[in-house]
């Protein structure tokens, strides 16, 4: 779909969430071979008329270059005419440049009540190498002298965490897989989801865990979270703790899998929270933590001179969360039609893995990711940021064991995150 068209979209989703009649375009839709049958029993289940409207339009953007002309077929087909020259009218207008503020410096003048205004010097504040804020100005035999030293962190840069509870924490813990998907049982992974639960829950989270979900259940326990109002809380987060694979994606890799072996994009995942789908959460941070593979490639790592401590090779209580890469069956997408976002923000997803690689656990101590990170909130939560204690995480993981982990990040958040300890 062209930019101009995804733009339509959203400057008109306003008047077709409130406007558009859905009942009559779900046939018309799969007959074109716009959605699917099951996308659509899907869509159906977003919940009310103006949900399954506005679900609807964001998922129209990833349906591929005729997805758009189609759609204007079919609403002047279903007698919603009007709607359709809406969307005609919005993809020809140009987009609004953005207006930026005049942002001057200003000149500071210190003065020591007015018996020494004349030996008061004119300052003004820099940043020195350091990051400091100082205030420089000339003494009275004309040098450069500091005259005064600030450490200042910008409450503006920082997330506000004040609620209590700060907000909700839903921990998905896939455990148990159906014979037919193939997929092995995850053990220990029930002690990765008791420690989560006694840290976010210590951490002032109001913290729910459900066990065993398929596919359809995790999306529903997703969406319910989303559909919530987040209006007086300050943060989300959401944890996933089940087998993984690779997926298509724009943004955000991986997916995961529910217990009857069907795949959920991250990417979709996320999206379900992003500022489109959950307004309650605009502004505020929105955090997911997955524990799951990104892909079969076992890593072996390469030979460094370090101080890093030398481990056991894994046992056999060493599993991984890997499964292969599955490709669509029948007609793939263009390129373009693929599960995506709107522009991000306020969004962290960290992963127990590099895309591509295998993901460790043990039975008897739970995963290599989790494990590392609890031990590094424990410690770490109450004076550092989040983005700080993930490179901790990284740090320790990546030394453990024969065969080597990578966790890493996909950071949109606009501020600093420090949790309220």
């Amino acid at each position: 779909m062209e930019e101009q068209q995804r733009r339509a979209l959203r400057r008109g989703r306003a008047r077709l969430v409130a406007a558009l009649r859905v009942e009559p375009l779900w046939d018309p839709l799969e007959q074109r071979g716009i959605f699917t049958r099951p996308m659509l029993e899907e869509l159906q289940s977003a919940g009310s008329r103006g949900e399954q409207a506005r679900q609807l339009i964001i998922d129209l953007e990833t349906r591929g270059k005729q997805a758009f002309p189609a759609f204007l077929s079919i609403l002047r087909d279903t007698g919603q005419g009007d709607l359709a020259e809406m969307l005609i009218q919005e993809c020809e207008s140009r987009p609004v440049p953005p207006q930026l503020p005049d942002l001057r410096p200003v000149e500071l003048e210190l003065r020591e009540g007015k018996h020494r205004k004349s030996h008061m010097p004119k300052a003004r504040f820099q940043c020195d190498e350091k990051g400091n804020s100082v205030c420089v100005g000339k003494d009275v035999n004309s040098r450069s002298v500091v005259l005064l030293c600030l450490t200042v962190t910008c409450p503006c840069q920082d997330y506000k965490m004040k609620a209590d509870p700060c907000g909700h924490c839903l921990i998905l813990n896939n455990v148990n897989f159906s014979r037919d998907s193939g997929l092995s049982t995850r053990e220990g992974s029930d002690i990765d989801c008791e420690k989560l639960e006694r840290r976010f829950k210590a951490l002032h989270f109001t913290v729910l865990s459900r066990r065993d979900l398929k596919a359809q259940e995790m999306v529903l326990e997703l969406l319910e979270l989303s559909r919530q109002d987040h209006s007086a809380l300050d943060c989300c987060i959401v944890v996933i703790l089940s087998h993984g694979c690779q997926t298509s994606h724009i943004q955000f890799p991986g997916g995961v899998y529910g217990t009857d072996g069907k795949p959920i994009p991250i990417e979709k995942i996320v999206n379900y929270f992003n500022g489109s789908n959950c307004p309650s959460l605009r502004g505020k941070p929105k955090l997911f933590f997955i524990q799951a593979c990104g892909g079969e490639q076992r890593d072996q790592g390469f030979v460094v001179d370090c101080d890093s401590p030398e481990e056991e090779t894994p046992g056999s209580s060493l599993e991984s969360d890997a499964t292969p890469f599955r490709v669509p069956s029948g007609n793939v997408d263009e390129p373009d039609a693929i599960a995506s976002l709107p522009t991000p923000s306020d969004i962290l997803v960290s992963y127990s893995t590099f895309p591509g690689f295998v993901s460790w656990r043990e039975r008897s101590s739970g995963s290599w990711y989790v494990e590392t990170l609890d031990n590094v909130l424990e410690q770490y939560a109450h004076s550092e940021d989040l983005l700080s204690m993930l490179v901790r995480v990284a740090d320790a993981v990546s030394a453990k064991g024969r065969y080597k982990q990578m966790p890493g990040c996909f950071n949109f958040l606009r501020k600093k995150f420090f949790f309220a300890c």
